[in-house]
């Protein structure tokens, strides 16, 4: 089986507990198999997630936020 690996930005987050929330609702996704933060403090953090198919933006999207953040625009 296949995995896929996307990248995001994910703007808002500042610290570690930012990390571990956005890490924890995305990881609550179907077929997520791996999430991983680089924190950018004050700017676009990216965030990539393994999956075993591609997401659907929309419900990654709506994780970020459960989470208090806001997904950024595709560069």
């Amino acid at each position: 089986m296949n995995s896929t690996t996307t990248a995001y930005g994910v703007d808002g987050m500042t610290c570690g507990h930012c990390v571990a929330s956005v890490t924890e609702e995305i990881g609550l996704l179907e077929g997520v198999e791996n999430v991983t933060v680089e924190l950018v403090k004050g700017g676009t953090s990216q965030v990539t997630v393994k999956s075993t198919a591609e997401l659907d933006r929309t419900v990654v999207a709506a994780a970020v936020e459960e989470a208090g953040y806001q997904l950024v625009s595709a560069a």
